[in-house]
């Protein structure tokens, strides 16, 4: 039982700010009334904690809708990187590869192929179902979790890393995976289209399974086939499954990255406001820095991917041995420096490698822990050797679990997005490695002061709207993303004249400033800088 008193209500919906009490009764918010007007309780009701709220902002807490927690929220339960931000929902199985559903024979792979998301994690997974995947998470999460199905792992269950066109006997399978786990509690599907095998996927199969999720009121968020030279034919792509399937679209972190881009927002964003004009249910997100960040095995090209990891390594180290040998134009080596140098590798969205720009952010390999933070052209100049080769030494002797930076990102673009009315706040944020991209610590918190406080791209009113009620209203959500009566007591207690991001690029597991108390279905989760012990966030969808 807790009464905010005398605090300045952002309530999610966009509307001015209003001085307000707020009491919280259990897990919902039980009564909103003017500024210490709240009267004289019943003398039998239950004691309550009295929170003063001058000087402080109370809003929703805060959605993210693009999310890595899949062990995170497993594993520590504590989970401070997100809830001392804010965040009291997260949205996992992003980008079309992760834990489940998943088979005995496939999940090494797995676990291999994300290292770089995940690290190479000693979590047991007892799980296989996406069914019971939601019973582990049902007996208690730091946060709220929903869970999209990953489109990549359908399709390694049933073609394998074959880059071919699916049967239709096999979009058949996986039209049943798929339909398993949207009634099991998923909330939708998502797809890594620059990820093997995800990637080999065409558009037609990617519409048949799409349409299963419309038959379930879901929605599809695609990790684009590219985010370079190459995103508004992506984006394109992505809009025309959705008016074929009849099946809700969001965009997953809706960048437009690298020179080839630069200015280009106008002309994504037109797409996207034709795409709602013509009746698609039509969202995106984005985080707010230029770099972006994932695995440094994905910038290869999908030839390269194809058989899976291991198969990825095997080719890997022929690279190296035709380093001093004459080669043909069709070697293994000739062939990824042309992709690389000469035409663009679609790993690299299109664009010719620029080995200057990519950090890398983690190894899993102690002997590798000196590169961290370093360019690749920086560590080939040292050993004398090409990027390409240092690229393939690196990921043989890490076992494909290095994570890198990538410094691509254009202002003007991530300015214009963030404005645009279906906007939505996410992290995108790897919570592992040695010095993983900051933004899994410092998302929210650097939406309200650098681009709220000190660029003024968005009011606060309306910014908090984008990091709650926008994503609550495409995932569904009738009782969160506001504060009303009767709603889940999700709530975010700040200071909107201190909040800050404190992580940092050479120091990304910082907790932000500001944050004073954090609420997570009526239990206090952040209090005065600290975590408190209680573990009551909910799955959300299905019987859960």
């Amino acid at each position: 039982m807790f009464l905010i008193r005398d605090v300045m209500l952002v309530d999610g919906s966009g509307t001015e700010p209003r001085r307000a009490d707020v009491r919280i009764e259990g897990d919902r918010i039980a009564e909103i009334s003017a500024a210490n007007s709240t009267g004289e309780r019943d003398a039998n009701a239950l004691p309550e904690t009295v929170v003063e709220g001058r000087g402080l902002a109370l809003s929703p807490g805060f959605i993210d809708i693009h999310a890595h927690s899949d062990l995170a929220l497993v594993a520590d339960k504590q989970h401070v990187a997100k809830i001392s931000q804010g965040v009291t929902t997260e949205v996992v199985g992003q980008d079309g590869i992760g834990y489940a559903p998943i088979t005995d024979e496939w999940l090494p792979t797995i676990r291999s192929q994300i290292a770089g998301w995940n690290g190479h994690s000693e979590l047991p997974i007892d799980w296989r179902s996406l069914s019971s995947y939601l019973e582990v998470l049902a007996k208690g999460t730091a946060t709220n979790v929903a869970v999209l199905v990953p489109q990549g792992n359908l399709r390694m269950f049933t073609v394998g890393y074959e880059d071919r066109p699916a049967s239709s006997r096999e979009i058949s399978q996986m039209k049943g995976l798929l339909t398993d786990s949207l009634d099991a509690g998923a909330v939708g599907m998502s797809s890594g289209l620059t990820y093997a095998p995800g990637m080999f996927a065409d558009t037609g199969e990617l519409i048949e399974l799409c349409k299963v999720v419309a038959l379930h009121g879901g929605y599809y968020a695609p990790h684009t086939r590219s985010y370079g030279g190459g995103a508004l034919g992506a984006y394109a792509e992505a809009i025309e499954i959705a008016k074929r399937s009849g099946c809700a679209l969001h965009l997953t972190h809706a960048t437009l990255n690298f020179t080839s881009n630069r200015g280009k927002a106008a002309e994504f964003l037109e797409m996207v406001d034709r795409a709602r004009s013509d009746g698609v249910s039509l969202s995106l997100d984005t985080y707010p820095y230029l770099p972006g960040a994932t695995t440094l095995a994905a910038l290869l090209p999908s030839w390269l991917a194809a058989g899976g990891p291991d198969a990825m390594l095997l080719k890997l180290r022929k690279v190296l041995e035709e380093r001093d040998v004459s080669i043909d134009h069709d070697s293994v080596r000739a062939r990824l420096l042309e992709s690389l140098n000469l035409t663009g590798s679609d790993g690299f969205h299109g664009e010719l490698a620029n080995w200057s720009a990519i950090q890398i952010s983690g190894v899993s390999n102690p002997a590798l822990a000196s590169l961290v933070g370093r360019t690749i052209d920086e560590v080939a100049t040292e050993e004398g050797e090409d990027p390409v080769d240092t690229v393939c030494r690196i990921l043989i002797e890490d076992e494909m679990a290095t994570g890198i930076l990538m410094h691509v990102g254009n202002e003007e673009n991530v300015q214009a997005i963030m404005r645009h009315p279906s906007h939505c706040g996410g992290s995108d944020g790897i919570l592992t490695g040695n010095r993983p991209h900051p933004r899994a610590w410092g998302t929210f918190p650097r939406y309200l002061s650098h681009y709220v406080r000190d660029l003024g791209v968005l009011g606060l009113a309306e910014c908090v709207r984008h990091l709650t009620y926008n994503p609550a209203k495409r995932l569904g959500l009738h009782d969160r993303g506001l504060v009303r009566e009767g709603y889940f007591a999700d709530l975010v207690l700040f200071n909107p004249d201190l909040v800050r991001d404190e992580a940092t690029f050479e120091n990304p597991r910082q907790p932000a400033t500001g944050i004073e108390a954090v609420f997570v279905n009526g239990e206090l989760a952040w209090w005065d800088g600290k975590r408190t012990p209680s573990v009551s966030g909910q799955v959300l969808g299905g019987r859960f």
